[in-house]
Protein backbone atom coordinates (compact mmCIF):
# COMPACT_ATOMS: atom_id res chain seq x y z
CA UNK A 1 0.00 0.00 0.00
CA UNK A 2 1.12 3.32 -0.81
CA UNK A 3 0.31 6.80 -1.16
CA UNK A 4 1.51 9.98 -2.90
CA UNK A 5 1.29 13.62 -2.76
CA UNK A 6 2.78 16.77 -4.62
CA UNK A 7 5.42 19.20 -3.42
CA UNK A 8 7.95 21.69 -5.49
CA UNK A 9 11.60 22.10 -5.66
CA UNK A 10 13.14 25.38 -6.61
CA UNK A 11 16.25 25.15 -8.89
CA UNK A 12 17.80 28.78 -9.52
CA UNK A 13 14.53 30.94 -10.34
CA UNK A 14 12.40 27.53 -11.51
CA UNK A 15 10.20 25.26 -10.02
CA UNK A 16 10.07 21.32 -10.40
CA UNK A 17 6.88 19.84 -9.62
CA UNK A 18 8.18 16.86 -6.76
CA UNK A 19 5.84 13.52 -6.73
CA UNK A 20 6.49 11.97 -1.95
CA UNK A 21 5.33 8.78 -2.14
CA UNK A 22 5.26 6.68 0.63
CA UNK A 23 5.03 2.73 1.43
CA UNK A 24 4.75 0.87 4.77
CA UNK A 25 6.37 -2.46 4.50
CA UNK A 26 6.59 -5.08 7.49
CA UNK A 27 9.85 -4.63 9.14
CA UNK A 28 11.04 -2.44 12.39
CA UNK A 29 9.58 0.74 12.81
CA UNK A 30 12.15 2.95 10.72
CA UNK A 31 11.23 5.58 7.77
CA UNK A 32 13.98 5.74 4.91
CA UNK A 33 13.97 8.54 2.56
CA UNK A 34 15.46 7.92 -1.12
CA UNK A 35 15.59 9.62 -4.23
CA UNK A 36 18.60 12.05 -4.11
CA UNK A 37 18.42 14.27 -0.63
CA UNK A 38 20.64 16.06 0.76
CA UNK A 39 21.46 15.93 4.42
CA UNK A 40 18.80 18.71 5.45
CA UNK A 41 16.22 16.34 3.90
CA UNK A 42 17.45 13.39 5.43
CA UNK A 43 16.99 14.97 8.65
CA UNK A 44 13.25 15.30 8.12
CA UNK A 45 12.60 11.53 9.34
CA UNK A 46 13.59 13.26 12.56
CA UNK A 47 11.20 16.05 12.48
CA UNK A 48 8.50 14.60 10.86
CA UNK A 49 8.41 11.82 13.12
CA UNK A 50 8.43 14.14 16.67
CA UNK A 51 6.29 16.24 14.91
CA UNK A 52 3.48 13.62 14.22
CA UNK A 53 4.21 12.43 17.93
CA UNK A 54 3.59 16.04 19.00
CA UNK A 55 0.14 16.99 16.86
CA UNK A 56 -1.40 13.80 18.04
CA UNK A 57 -0.98 11.68 15.21
CA UNK A 58 0.59 7.96 15.64
CA UNK A 59 4.03 7.10 13.51
CA UNK A 60 3.39 3.83 11.98
CA UNK A 61 5.03 1.28 13.28
CA UNK A 62 6.71 -0.73 10.79
CA UNK A 63 9.01 0.35 8.27
CA UNK A 64 8.14 3.55 6.05
CA UNK A 65 9.87 4.23 2.50
CA UNK A 66 9.59 7.79 1.67
CA UNK A 67 10.52 8.21 -2.08
CA UNK A 68 11.07 11.83 -3.44
CA UNK A 69 10.78 11.68 -7.26
CA UNK A 70 12.18 12.41 -10.02
CA UNK A 71 15.13 10.37 -8.49
CA UNK A 72 17.47 12.04 -10.55
CA UNK A 73 17.24 15.72 -9.27
CA UNK A 74 19.38 16.42 -6.08
CA UNK A 75 16.75 17.14 -2.96
CA UNK A 76 17.73 20.54 -0.74
CA UNK A 77 16.37 21.80 2.19
CA UNK A 78 13.25 21.42 4.77
CA UNK A 79 10.70 22.31 2.20
CA UNK A 80 9.59 18.42 1.90
CA UNK A 81 8.62 18.05 6.01
CA UNK A 82 4.47 19.04 5.14
CA UNK A 83 4.34 16.55 2.02
CA UNK A 84 6.16 13.64 3.62
CA UNK A 85 4.45 14.01 6.94
CA UNK A 86 1.29 14.15 4.96
CA UNK A 87 2.22 11.25 2.73
CA UNK A 88 2.64 9.20 5.39
CA UNK A 89 -0.58 10.21 7.65
CA UNK A 90 -2.22 9.30 4.24
CA UNK A 91 -0.81 5.88 3.74
CA UNK A 92 -1.63 4.98 7.36
CA UNK A 93 -5.00 5.86 7.18
CA UNK A 94 -5.03 9.23 9.32
CA UNK A 95 -6.30 11.49 6.73
CA UNK A 96 -8.22 10.95 3.48
CA UNK A 97 -7.31 13.20 0.68
CA UNK A 98 -10.45 14.36 -0.46
CA UNK A 99 -9.59 15.17 -4.14
CA UNK A 100 -7.03 14.06 -6.84
CA UNK A 101 -3.49 14.06 -5.43
CA UNK A 102 -2.27 15.71 -8.48
CA UNK A 103 -4.51 18.73 -7.84
CA UNK A 104 -2.93 19.80 -4.49
CA UNK A 105 0.70 20.42 -3.51
CA UNK A 106 2.14 20.47 0.11
CA UNK A 107 5.44 22.88 0.92
CA UNK A 108 6.96 23.80 4.22
CA UNK A 109 8.98 23.05 7.21
CA UNK A 110 7.87 21.34 10.28
CA UNK A 111 9.13 22.16 13.70
CA UNK A 112 9.00 19.57 16.09
CA UNK A 113 5.97 20.87 18.14
CA UNK A 114 4.06 20.21 14.93
CA UNK A 115 4.38 24.16 13.93
CA UNK A 116 4.90 24.91 9.83
CA UNK A 117 7.61 27.26 9.57
CA UNK A 118 8.04 29.51 6.19
CA UNK A 119 10.40 28.63 3.06
CA UNK A 120 12.05 30.42 0.72
CA UNK A 121 11.09 30.57 -3.21
CA UNK A 122 7.63 30.07 -2.30
CA UNK A 123 6.56 33.05 -5.41
CA UNK A 124 8.26 30.61 -7.96
CA UNK A 125 6.55 27.74 -6.10
CA UNK A 126 3.00 29.34 -6.60
CA UNK A 127 3.96 30.47 -10.15
CA UNK A 128 4.48 26.64 -10.98
CA UNK A 129 1.89 25.14 -9.74
CA UNK A 130 -0.05 27.84 -11.64
CA UNK A 131 1.39 26.29 -14.64
CA UNK A 132 0.97 22.51 -13.95
CA UNK A 133 -2.80 23.14 -13.60
CA UNK A 134 -2.67 22.71 -9.72
CA UNK A 135 -5.54 24.20 -7.88
CA UNK A 136 -4.82 24.27 -4.28
CA UNK A 137 -1.41 24.77 -2.57
CA UNK A 138 -1.15 24.29 1.02
CA UNK A 139 1.77 26.55 2.69
CA UNK A 140 3.28 27.99 6.08
CA UNK A 141 1.02 30.77 6.59
CA UNK A 142 4.25 33.09 6.75
CA UNK A 143 4.31 32.68 2.86
CA UNK A 144 1.08 33.28 2.27
CA UNK A 145 0.89 36.62 1.14
CA UNK A 146 4.42 36.26 -1.21
CA UNK A 147 2.43 33.37 -2.99
CA UNK A 148 -0.84 35.58 -2.85
CA UNK A 149 1.04 37.31 -5.03
CA UNK A 150 -0.01 34.86 -8.08
CA UNK A 151 -3.62 34.54 -9.47
CA UNK A 152 -5.54 31.49 -10.11
CA UNK A 153 -4.73 29.01 -7.26
CA UNK A 154 -6.73 28.70 -4.03
CA UNK A 155 -3.71 29.40 -1.21
CA UNK A 156 -4.34 27.64 2.34
CA UNK A 157 -1.53 29.24 4.74
CA UNK A 158 -1.55 26.05 7.29
CA UNK A 159 0.24 27.32 10.92
CA UNK A 160 0.21 23.53 12.30
CA UNK A 161 0.29 20.18 11.04
CA UNK A 162 -2.69 19.19 13.34
CA UNK A 163 -4.81 22.04 11.52
CA UNK A 164 -4.05 20.27 8.07
CA UNK A 165 -5.11 16.96 8.66
CA UNK A 166 -8.38 18.69 10.79
CA UNK A 167 -9.17 20.34 7.22
CA UNK A 168 -8.64 17.33 5.24
CA UNK A 169 -10.49 15.22 7.16
CA UNK A 170 -12.99 18.06 7.44
CA UNK A 171 -13.26 18.31 11.00
CA UNK A 172 -12.41 22.05 10.41
CA UNK A 173 -11.81 23.81 7.39
CA UNK A 174 -8.60 26.14 7.07
CA UNK A 175 -10.03 29.84 5.73
CA UNK A 176 -9.15 30.19 1.98
CA UNK A 177 -6.37 33.38 1.96
CA UNK A 178 -7.59 36.18 0.67
CA UNK A 179 -6.00 38.26 -1.39
CA UNK A 180 -4.46 41.96 -0.98
CA UNK A 181 -3.56 44.61 -3.28
CA UNK A 182 -0.50 46.26 -3.41
CA UNK A 183 1.29 49.77 -3.96
CA UNK A 184 3.93 49.60 -6.17
CA UNK A 185 4.88 53.43 -5.94
CA UNK A 186 7.79 54.27 -4.39
CA UNK A 187 8.02 56.46 -1.33
CA UNK A 188 10.38 59.13 -1.28
CA UNK A 189 13.15 59.85 0.65
CA UNK A 190 13.33 62.85 2.41
CA UNK A 191 17.15 61.94 3.45
CA UNK A 192 18.47 61.76 -0.72
CA UNK A 193 17.71 64.37 -2.97
CA UNK A 194 19.35 65.93 -5.76
CA UNK A 195 18.75 69.38 -4.47
CA UNK A 196 21.14 68.43 -1.96
CA UNK A 197 23.91 68.03 -4.11
CA UNK A 198 25.56 71.72 -4.54
CA UNK A 199 27.14 72.28 -7.98
CA UNK A 200 28.17 68.71 -10.08
CA UNK A 201 25.59 70.09 -12.77
CA UNK A 202 27.69 67.80 -15.72
CA UNK A 203 26.99 64.70 -12.90
CA UNK A 204 23.95 65.38 -12.31
CA UNK A 205 23.47 65.59 -16.34
CA UNK A 206 24.96 62.59 -17.07
CA UNK A 207 22.96 60.11 -14.14
CA UNK A 208 19.94 61.85 -15.37
CA UNK A 209 20.86 60.17 -19.12
CA UNK A 210 21.69 56.78 -17.47
CA UNK A 211 18.09 56.74 -15.81
CA UNK A 212 16.30 57.53 -18.36
CA UNK A 213 17.89 55.31 -21.10
CA UNK A 214 19.55 52.73 -17.95
CA UNK A 215 23.04 52.67 -19.21
CA UNK A 216 25.68 52.21 -17.39
CA UNK A 217 28.23 55.17 -16.01
CA UNK A 218 31.77 55.26 -14.38
CA UNK A 219 32.47 58.54 -12.03
CA UNK A 220 35.93 59.71 -11.43
CA UNK A 221 37.15 62.11 -9.24
CA UNK A 222 39.00 62.95 -5.96
CA UNK A 223 38.23 61.73 -2.77
CA UNK A 224 35.56 64.51 -1.18
CA UNK A 225 34.12 65.42 -4.57
CA UNK A 226 30.43 63.98 -4.03
CA UNK A 227 30.75 59.87 -5.94
CA UNK A 228 29.21 58.48 -3.21
CA UNK A 229 26.70 60.41 -2.67
CA UNK A 230 25.98 60.98 -6.42
CA UNK A 231 25.25 57.07 -6.34
CA UNK A 232 23.06 56.72 -3.64
CA UNK A 233 20.94 59.31 -4.89
CA UNK A 234 20.52 58.02 -8.27
CA UNK A 235 17.30 55.91 -7.30
CA UNK A 236 15.22 58.63 -6.24
CA UNK A 237 15.03 59.47 -10.49
CA UNK A 238 14.48 55.86 -11.28
CA UNK A 239 11.00 55.43 -12.20
CA UNK A 240 8.80 53.62 -10.21
CA UNK A 241 8.69 49.88 -10.78
CA UNK A 242 5.67 48.44 -13.15
CA UNK A 243 3.92 45.25 -11.46
CA UNK A 244 6.04 43.21 -13.57
CA UNK A 245 8.78 44.12 -12.63
CA UNK A 246 8.45 44.14 -9.26
CA UNK A 247 7.65 40.38 -9.42
CA UNK A 248 10.79 39.31 -11.06
CA UNK A 249 12.66 41.38 -8.28
CA UNK A 250 10.19 39.38 -5.56
CA UNK A 251 11.16 36.11 -7.11
CA UNK A 252 15.08 36.96 -6.66
CA UNK A 253 15.06 38.13 -3.60
CA UNK A 254 12.69 34.84 -2.56
CA UNK A 255 14.90 32.26 -3.66
CA UNK A 256 17.62 34.05 -2.22
CA UNK A 257 16.12 34.46 1.28
CA UNK A 258 15.86 37.92 1.27
CA UNK A 259 12.34 38.36 1.51
CA UNK A 260 10.47 39.79 3.96
CA UNK A 261 7.35 38.11 4.85
CA UNK A 262 5.62 41.19 6.44
CA UNK A 263 6.55 42.78 3.10
CA UNK A 264 6.34 40.63 0.03
CA UNK A 265 6.66 42.34 -2.31
CA UNK A 266 9.79 44.34 -3.54
CA UNK A 267 8.24 47.84 -4.48
CA UNK A 268 11.74 49.31 -5.14
CA UNK A 269 14.58 49.71 -7.37
CA UNK A 270 16.98 47.62 -5.73
CA UNK A 271 20.33 49.34 -4.76
CA UNK A 272 23.06 46.70 -4.54
CA UNK A 273 26.90 48.20 -2.88
CA UNK A 274 28.56 45.23 -2.16
CA UNK A 275 32.45 46.22 -0.90
CA UNK A 276 34.99 45.82 -2.82
CA UNK A 277 36.12 42.54 -1.15
CA UNK A 278 33.08 40.37 -2.38
CA UNK A 279 33.95 37.15 -3.90
CA UNK A 280 33.56 36.37 -7.56
CA UNK A 281 30.67 34.04 -6.41
CA UNK A 282 29.00 37.06 -4.17
CA UNK A 283 28.85 39.20 -6.82
CA UNK A 284 27.69 37.13 -9.43
CA UNK A 285 26.08 34.13 -7.73
CA UNK A 286 26.42 30.49 -7.83
CA UNK A 287 27.58 27.61 -4.69
CA UNK A 288 27.06 24.04 -4.51
CA UNK A 289 23.32 25.08 -4.33
CA UNK A 290 23.46 28.29 -6.77
CA UNK A 291 21.99 31.48 -5.67
CA UNK A 292 21.82 34.81 -6.81
CA UNK A 293 24.77 37.07 -7.32
CA UNK A 294 24.70 41.11 -6.34
CA UNK A 295 23.89 41.60 -9.91
CA UNK A 296 20.83 39.45 -9.60
CA UNK A 297 19.73 41.00 -6.74
CA UNK A 298 20.35 44.49 -8.74
CA UNK A 299 17.76 43.09 -11.18
CA UNK A 300 16.07 46.43 -12.79
CA UNK A 301 17.77 48.35 -10.44
CA UNK A 302 21.60 49.95 -9.20
CA UNK A 303 24.76 47.97 -8.38
CA UNK A 304 27.01 50.62 -7.48
CA UNK A 305 30.72 49.42 -7.27
CA UNK A 306 32.67 52.60 -4.78
CA UNK A 307 36.29 52.35 -5.38
CA UNK A 308 36.09 50.56 -8.66
CA UNK A 309 39.42 49.79 -8.97
CA UNK A 310 40.32 48.34 -5.62
CA UNK A 311 37.94 44.94 -6.75
CA UNK A 312 40.02 42.23 -7.43
CA UNK A 313 40.45 42.20 -11.83
CA UNK A 314 39.02 38.46 -11.76
CA UNK A 315 36.01 39.63 -10.29
CA UNK A 316 35.62 42.33 -12.40
CA UNK A 317 35.48 40.44 -15.25
CA UNK A 318 33.02 38.48 -14.18
CA UNK A 319 30.82 41.22 -14.99
CA UNK A 320 30.84 41.56 -18.85
CA UNK A 321 28.91 38.70 -19.90
CA UNK A 322 25.43 40.46 -17.89
CA UNK A 323 26.62 43.86 -18.62
CA UNK A 324 26.43 42.60 -22.49
CA UNK A 325 23.77 39.92 -22.03
CA UNK A 326 21.82 40.63 -19.14
CA UNK A 327 21.68 37.86 -17.75
CA UNK A 328 24.18 35.31 -15.56
CA UNK A 329 24.36 31.52 -16.71
CA UNK A 330 25.41 29.23 -13.58
CA UNK A 331 26.76 25.90 -14.88
CA UNK A 332 27.22 22.86 -12.79
CA UNK A 333 27.45 19.05 -13.42
CA UNK A 334 23.60 18.89 -12.05
CA UNK A 335 22.82 21.75 -15.12
CA UNK A 336 22.82 24.98 -15.71
CA UNK A 337 20.84 28.00 -14.07
CA UNK A 338 19.57 31.28 -15.40
CA UNK A 339 19.74 34.10 -13.69
CA UNK A 340 18.37 37.65 -14.80
CA UNK A 341 21.18 40.36 -14.57
CA UNK A 342 19.11 43.56 -16.09
CA UNK A 343 21.35 46.58 -13.77
CA UNK A 344 22.77 49.59 -14.23
CA UNK A 345 26.26 49.46 -13.42
CA UNK A 346 26.90 52.98 -11.41
CA UNK A 347 30.96 52.88 -10.37
CA UNK A 348 33.23 55.52 -9.03
CA UNK A 349 36.96 55.62 -8.97
CA UNK A 350 39.78 57.81 -7.80
CA UNK A 351 42.20 59.41 -10.88
CA UNK A 352 44.66 57.50 -8.91
CA UNK A 353 46.36 55.90 -5.45
CA UNK A 354 46.44 58.98 -3.40
CA UNK A 355 43.12 60.64 -5.11
CA UNK A 356 44.31 64.01 -6.26
CA UNK A 357 45.76 63.72 -10.25
CA UNK A 358 42.95 65.56 -11.21
CA UNK A 359 42.27 68.09 -7.98
CA UNK A 360 43.53 71.27 -8.18
CA UNK A 361 44.20 72.04 -5.26
CA UNK A 362 45.97 69.75 -3.35
CA UNK A 363 49.32 67.86 -4.77
CA UNK A 364 49.25 64.01 -5.78
CA UNK A 365 52.45 62.43 -5.03
CA UNK A 366 51.95 59.09 -7.13
CA UNK A 367 54.44 58.57 -9.43
CA UNK A 368 53.18 58.18 -13.43
CA UNK A 369 54.09 54.31 -13.20
CA UNK A 370 51.84 54.27 -9.76
CA UNK A 371 48.82 55.80 -11.50
CA UNK A 372 49.07 53.63 -14.82
CA UNK A 373 49.34 50.65 -12.87
CA UNK A 374 46.01 52.07 -10.90
CA UNK A 375 43.83 52.65 -13.55
CA UNK A 376 45.10 49.28 -15.53
CA UNK A 377 43.25 47.70 -12.72
CA UNK A 378 40.44 47.86 -15.03
CA UNK A 379 40.42 46.49 -18.15
CA UNK A 380 39.72 47.27 -21.51
CA UNK A 381 36.55 45.68 -22.52
CA UNK A 382 35.26 45.99 -19.25
CA UNK A 383 35.78 49.78 -19.63
CA UNK A 384 34.59 49.75 -22.94
CA UNK A 385 31.05 48.17 -21.93
CA UNK A 386 30.33 51.28 -19.63
CA UNK A 387 27.94 54.07 -21.29
CA UNK A 388 29.05 57.16 -19.74
CA UNK A 389 32.49 58.05 -18.17
CA UNK A 390 32.18 61.62 -15.77
CA UNK A 391 34.62 63.55 -14.36
CA UNK A 392 33.28 64.41 -10.79
CA UNK A 393 35.88 67.78 -9.64
CA UNK A 394 35.53 69.52 -6.37
CA UNK A 395 33.13 71.39 -5.49
CA UNK A 396 34.63 75.57 -4.21
CA UNK A 397 32.49 77.37 -1.46
CA UNK A 398 30.31 79.61 -3.16
CA UNK A 399 28.35 76.61 -4.64
CA UNK A 400 28.29 74.96 -1.31
CA UNK A 401 27.15 77.97 0.14
CA UNK A 402 24.31 78.25 -2.80
CA UNK A 403 20.59 77.03 -1.09
CA UNK A 404 18.85 78.45 -4.51
CA UNK A 405 18.74 77.29 -7.61
CA UNK A 406 19.31 73.17 -7.25
CA UNK A 407 16.91 71.07 -9.13
CA UNK A 408 15.29 68.41 -7.02
CA UNK A 409 14.45 64.44 -7.80
CA UNK A 410 10.99 64.86 -8.15
CA UNK A 411 11.47 67.70 -11.39
CA UNK A 412 14.37 65.04 -12.66
CA UNK A 413 12.27 62.20 -12.31
CA UNK A 414 9.16 63.20 -14.30
CA UNK A 415 11.59 63.84 -17.07
CA UNK A 416 13.18 60.42 -16.49
CA UNK A 417 9.46 59.31 -16.93
CA UNK A 418 8.82 60.81 -19.95
CA UNK A 419 11.60 59.49 -21.79
CA UNK A 420 10.99 55.72 -20.29
CA UNK A 421 7.86 55.89 -21.93
CA UNK A 422 8.87 57.25 -25.56
CA UNK A 423 10.87 54.20 -25.13
CA UNK A 424 8.53 51.95 -23.91
CA UNK A 425 6.22 52.71 -26.64
CA UNK A 426 8.79 51.93 -29.22
CA UNK A 427 10.23 48.90 -27.57
CA UNK A 428 7.89 47.09 -26.30
CA UNK A 429 6.91 45.03 -29.18
CA UNK A 430 10.77 43.77 -29.00
CA UNK A 431 10.60 42.49 -24.97
CA UNK A 432 12.51 45.30 -23.83
CA UNK A 433 12.14 48.36 -21.26
CA UNK A 434 14.95 50.57 -22.10
CA UNK A 435 16.88 52.15 -24.78
CA UNK A 436 20.51 50.14 -23.24
CA UNK A 437 18.92 46.77 -23.93
CA UNK A 438 18.36 47.64 -27.78
CA UNK A 439 20.70 44.95 -30.28
CA UNK A 440 22.75 45.86 -32.68
CA UNK A 441 20.00 45.43 -35.77
CA UNK A 442 17.13 47.71 -33.18
CA UNK A 443 20.03 50.21 -32.70
CA UNK A 444 20.20 50.52 -36.79
CA UNK A 445 16.19 50.54 -36.97
CA UNK A 446 15.89 53.42 -34.26
CA UNK A 447 18.48 55.58 -33.69
CA UNK A 448 19.33 56.96 -38.00
CA UNK A 449 21.68 59.57 -38.09
CA UNK A 450 21.14 62.60 -40.93
CA UNK A 451 24.20 63.47 -43.21
CA UNK A 452 25.81 66.28 -40.57
CA UNK A 453 25.40 63.25 -37.79
CA UNK A 454 26.82 60.71 -39.41
CA UNK A 455 30.23 63.40 -39.91
CA UNK A 456 30.60 63.56 -36.50
CA UNK A 457 30.46 60.01 -35.91
CA UNK A 458 32.98 59.12 -38.33
CA UNK A 459 35.55 62.15 -37.42
CA UNK A 460 34.80 60.69 -33.87
CA UNK A 461 35.83 56.93 -34.50
CA UNK A 462 38.74 58.21 -36.72
CA UNK A 463 39.73 60.79 -33.72
CA UNK A 464 39.38 57.92 -30.82
CA UNK A 465 40.21 54.88 -32.10
CA UNK A 466 36.34 53.55 -31.23
CA UNK A 467 35.53 50.18 -31.47
CA UNK A 468 32.24 49.02 -33.32
CA UNK A 469 30.77 48.73 -28.99
CA UNK A 470 31.58 52.13 -28.30
CA UNK A 471 29.76 52.87 -31.85
CA UNK A 472 26.36 51.26 -31.17
CA UNK A 473 26.86 52.76 -27.19
CA UNK A 474 27.28 56.05 -28.55
CA UNK A 475 23.97 55.69 -30.36
CA UNK A 476 21.85 54.46 -27.80
CA UNK A 477 23.10 57.24 -25.48
CA UNK A 478 22.06 59.91 -28.12
CA UNK A 479 18.92 58.47 -28.50
CA UNK A 480 18.30 58.41 -24.98
CA UNK A 481 19.44 62.10 -25.22
CA UNK A 482 16.75 62.82 -27.97
CA UNK A 483 14.47 61.34 -26.08
CA UNK A 484 14.69 63.29 -22.73
CA UNK A 485 14.62 65.95 -25.43
CA UNK A 486 11.26 64.86 -26.57
CA UNK A 487 12.74 64.46 -30.27
CA UNK A 488 11.83 61.78 -32.51
CA UNK A 489 14.80 62.15 -34.69
CA UNK A 490 18.37 62.51 -33.12
CA UNK A 491 20.42 65.24 -34.39
CA UNK A 492 24.13 66.71 -34.24
CA UNK A 493 23.21 68.19 -30.35
CA UNK A 494 22.44 64.68 -29.06
CA UNK A 495 25.18 63.19 -30.88
CA UNK A 496 27.92 65.64 -29.37
CA UNK A 497 26.82 65.81 -25.97
CA UNK A 498 27.31 61.70 -26.50
CA UNK A 499 30.74 61.90 -27.57
CA UNK A 500 31.61 64.11 -24.79
CA UNK A 501 30.21 61.44 -22.12
CA UNK A 502 31.82 58.76 -23.99
CA UNK A 503 35.09 59.47 -25.15
CA UNK A 504 36.11 60.94 -21.54
CA UNK A 505 37.81 57.05 -21.52
CA UNK A 506 40.46 58.47 -23.79
CA UNK A 507 41.45 60.65 -20.63
CA UNK A 508 41.13 58.05 -17.91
Amino acid sequence: MSSKVLSAAVFGLECEIVEVESDIGFDLPKILIVGLPDKSVEESRERVRSALKNSGAEFPRRKVTVNLAPAHIKKEGPVYDLPIAVSILSVSGQIHLNEEWSKQLFIGELSLDGMVRPVFGMLSVAMSAKKKGIKKIFIPKANAREAGLVMGVDIYPVETLRQLVDHLNKIKNIPLYSRESFDTQRKEDTDLDFSYIKGQETAKRALEIAAAGGHNALLNGPPGSGKTLLAKTLPTILPDLAFDESLEITKIYSVASLLSYDKPLVTQRPFRSPHHTASGISLIGGGTWPRPGEISLAHRGVLFLDEFPEFQRSVLENLRQPLEEGHIAIARASGTMKFPAKFMLIASMNPCPCGYATDPKNECTCSPSQIINYQKKISGPLLDRIDLYVHVSPVNFDKLQNITGQENSVSIKKRVEEARKIQLNRLERHDILTNTEMSSRLVQKYCELDRESVLMMKDAVSLFGLSARSYFRILKIARTIADLSMSDKILTVHIAESLQYRTYKEKI
